[in-house]
């Protein structure tokens, strides 16, 4: 095997090439439709899927909406950058014109969404009555906050114009595709970029319930909306009735393709899980238990998927990739023999440029902070400071978190 860092890395660049829209959104696509057809999307990959789109159909009419540094070109849709994890006005002014767009699509036409994560912050229309800097406070305030992605986009659903099945609605009676790149635990449609193309089952009761389990306090404009009923759409709305979500590239996959590649190699692979939740250190914690446990006499890789939170504590940068590699390596305390690499796909972790990190037995010993580095989330502070980052720039696409431990066999 060549060195284990180098093969985690091969590994993750794996399942970011397996998720990449150019390598698999083509097959997924139907004949051209005859006809108008409009394409919008919104999210990380977006372009990306786009690119794909236009690389199958010719130039497209259309608008997609990505984060800073994302874009790519296209001969017929408008790529639109804007800001991501909290939304500006870029994001704002395109979303309004990407309504605009859809009024004037009618029965005949066919629209083709392309939605990816990070959607949710790039696609943003608040609720009449609330304003673009109230929601931009309560979305860092809840990604301080330590709240699970779903509960996060539950309560962004019912303060928005076009999350939660409205962006389709708009589009009625317009036929709607929409081709939705996963990266949320569990697949679901509505969860992805807070369900643009899908309608909700949630009420502004779970969302106030929401804010008060995770302490976060909105402005008194939000807090009014929802105490006057929110802004649901159900998922029998007449108006979704031609509209239809098809997940295509997911985070299971990409754990297969990294998995395929170990077994190759005659290392045995135990998934985890794809769709792993919780806070960071936790987590961590109880993956250094099953690495320790499964160190014998061949090796061994541990993979996992899923979205780790982190609850903001002290002022440090990080991300839940590296804060989960920091707390690892805590947790592991030099033990021989047993590396391992937790990375964003999108190869962006928290609000840092950097996809995560790396870790072997060696790393406490290159700075002698790494406690006081996690007491404050500084783990991209900290990784960044003994030259262990992962760092990938853009990828285009996003099937969330990515975390293998390589447990390689005893010695001695």
């Amino acid at each position: 095997m060549q060195n284990p860092d180098s093969f985690l890395r091969r590994l993750f660049d794996r399942a970011v090439e397996v998720a990449d829209p150019m390598q698999s959104l083509a097959a997924h696509l139907p004949p051209r439709p005859e006809g108008r057809l409009v394409v919008i999307g919104a999210g990380k990959a977006s372009a990306r899927m786009a690119e794909a789109v236009e690389a199958a159909y010719g130039p497209c009419e259309g608008l997609v909406i990505t984060r800073y540094g994302y874009a790519r070109p296209c001969d017929g849709i408008e790529i639109v950058e804007a800001a991501h994890p909290v939304p500006d006005q870029a994001g704002v002014d395109a979303t309004r014109r990407m309504l605009a767009l859809l009024d004037t699509c009618g029965e005949g036409d066919t629209v083709l969404a392309l939605i990816s994560g990070g959607g949710s912050a790039l696609l943003c229309a608040p609720a009449t009555g609330i304003t673009l800097n109230e929601k931009q406070a309560l979305t860092d305030a809840l990604l301080a906050s330590g709240a699970p992605i779903g509960a996060i986009n539950g309560i962004r659903k019912q303060i928005s114009a076009v999350k939660g099945g409205k962006l389709a609605a708009a589009a009625h009676p317009a036929r709607m595709l929409a081709l939705l790149i996963s990266d949320v635990p569990g697949d679901n449609p509505g969860d992805i970029a807070s369900g643009p193309t899908v309608g909700d089952t949630g009420t502004q009761a779970r969302a106030l319930e929401t804010l008060n389990r995770w302490n976060v306090t909105p402005s008194p404009s939000i807090t009014d909306y929802l105490n006057a009923g929110g802004n649901p759409l159900p998922p029998d709305d007449p108006r979704l009735s031609t509209v239809e979500n098809v997940i295509y590239a997911a985070p299971s996959q990409s754990l297969a393709a990294a998995a395929e590649i170990a077994e190759a190699e005659g290392i045995e692979v135990q998934i985890l899980g794809d769709a792993l939740e919780g806070e960071a250190r936790d987590v961590a914690a109880k993956h250094a238990t099953l690495a320790r446990k499964a160190q014998g006499n061949k090796p061994v890789l541990l993979l996992s998927g899923g979205e780790l939170t982190v609850t903001r504590r002290g002022n440090g940068i990080g991300g839940p990739n590296a804060e989960y590699c920091l707390a690892l390596a805590i947790a592991l305390d030099g033990a021989p023999g047993i590396h391992a690499l937790a990375c964003d796909t999108d190869g962006v972790d928290g609000a840092a440029e950097v996809a995560g990190a790396v870790i072997s037995p060696d790393t406490l010993t290159k700075a002698p902070d790494a406690a006081d580095a996690l007491a404050i989330n500084d783990a991209h502070g900290f990784f960044g400071r003994i030259g262990d980052q992962v760092v990938t720039g853009p990828t285009l696409t996003n099937v969330n978190d990515f975390r293998a431990i390589l447990v390689l066999p005893r010695t001695g």
